[in-house]
């Protein structure tokens, strides 16, 4: 299969990484994502990924409980964090070179978050794994993913997810929802389609960046997405 796009951003929620676990990563899962990336990276695409930290810590659930919002929003960064070293030594152990780039110094575990050096390391053909969000509070992995797609001139953002795209109203609830396979940008906000926060999809409507969201645990789903196949749905325009 010939790959449709040179440049991608993968983003991931830390649930996803629970797979059938209430917490935490399970490497089972992790070993699956891992081997899913290998093979895009089989066909020469270079790949960027932003994961997030809800498996370990959610901000906004720290702030439920009378947390400060910085402070609980700074403790979700570490976990994405946590996430991405994880998914790097998954990644590593299947024979792909990566690196870790951190909003947040801490140059023990990663590296500082250079968009020049993110950039030369994906056309050097490694695997670049973004975490602590943007680096500040306020700002959700979603608005991180859509901000780092941007900046390394990414062609898509590749949503992965416990469903398989869009429906016009909640499938568990509502048994005669109607699945979405294209919609646009200015419709999701419009209809409160949840999908990503408000802040993440005007970024992307703002700046024409296209968006699929689809089931994670189908197998080759990333790669069907990456060759250009219709597989969950598309936002745009």
């Amino acid at each position: 299969m010939k790959p449709r796009y040179k440049r991608i951003l993968l983003k991931l929620s830390g649930e996803a990484l629970m797979g059938e676990q209430e917490y935490g990563i399970s490497v089972e899962m992790i070993r699956y994502v891992a081997g899913e990336v290998r093979s895009v990276y089989d066909l020469g695409v270079q790949i960027a990924i932003v994961v997030g930290g809800g498996n370990i810590f959610r901000g906004m659930v720290g702030t439920a409980h009378g947390m400060d919002r910085a402070s609980a929003d700074h403790m979700g960064m570490l976990a994405t964090v946590m996430n991405s070293l994880a998914l790097q030594d998954a990644l590593e152990k299947m024979g792909m070179q990566t690196r870790v780039l951190t909003a947040i110094s801490m140059h023990e575990v990663a590296e500082p978050y250079i968009l020049r050096r993110a950039i030369r390391h994906l056309e050097r053909g490694r695997v670049v794994i973004f975490a602590a969000g943007t680096g500040n509070p306020y700002f959700t992995t979603d608005t991180a993913a859509v901000l780092r797609a941007q900046e390394i001139h990414a062609e898509i953002l590749l949503k992965a997810t416990k469903v398989d795209g869009l429906y016009d109203a909640d499938p568990v609830k509502d048994k005669s929802a109607k699945f979405i396979r294209q919609t646009t940008y200015m419709n999701v906000l419009e209809n409160r389609l949840r999908v990503m926060d408000a802040t993440a999809i005007s970024l992307a409507m703002d700046n024409n960046l296209p968006l699929t969201v689809f089931k994670l645990d189908v197998k080759d789903n990333i790669r069907r997405v990456v060759c250009g196949e219709n597989v969950g749905t598309r936002i745009e325009g």
